[in-house]
C-alpha cells in the first residue's frame, strides 16, 4: 500500500483554552470527524470545506419540523377514523362514529388553519 503511510510522529503543541476553543469551533464548522486531520489538512496548506450555518434557516428547518409531525399526527387520526368506520356493523356505531368523526374534522381543520398561518408567517419572514 504505498498510498496509505503510518503516521508515527508526534508533535506536541500547547494552546491556551481560548486557543484550543478557537481552534475546536472552526474544526466543528468542517465535515472532518478527527480534530487531527483539520490541523494536517491547515498545517499542509489543503483545502477545507466549512459549512456556514443560516440562522434563518434554521429556524425556517424547525418550523418545518413541527409541520410535519402536526400533519403525521392528523394523518394517523384521519387512517384510524377510517378504520373504525370498515368495522362498524350497526346503525348505532355508525352514528357514533360519525360523531367523532366530525370532531376529528373541525380539528383537522383548525390545524390546516394553523399550518397555513404558519406558512404565510415564514414566508413572509424569507421574504424580507
Amino acid at each position: 500500500m504505498e498510498g496509505k503511510k503510518n503516521r508515527n510522529r508526534i508533535i506536541g503543541l500547547r494552546l491556551t483554552i481560548e486557543e484550543y476553543g478557537e481552534l475546536e469551533k472552526k474544526w466543528q464548522k468542517t465535515p472532518l470527524k478527527k480534530l487531527s486531520e483539520y490541523v494536517r489538512r491547515i498545517l499542509f496548506n489543503k483545502p477545507v470545506t466549512v459549512f456556514i450555518r443560516d440562522k434563518s434557516q434554521d429556524d425556517l428547518m424547525a418550523e418545518l419540523i413541527v409541520l410535519r409531525q402536526e400533519l403525521n399526527a392528523i394523518g394517523n387520526n384521519f387512517n384510524q377514523a377510517v378504520h373504525r368506520l370498515h368495522t362498524l356493523d350497526h346503525l348505532p356505531q355508525m352514528l357514533r362514529w360519525l360523531e367523532i368523526f366530525e370532531r376529528d374534522k373541525n380539528v383537522f381543520f383548525t390545524k390546516v388553519d394553523e399550518v397555513q398561518e404558519r406558512i404565510n408567517l415564514i414566508a413572509d419572514k424569507w421574504l424580507q
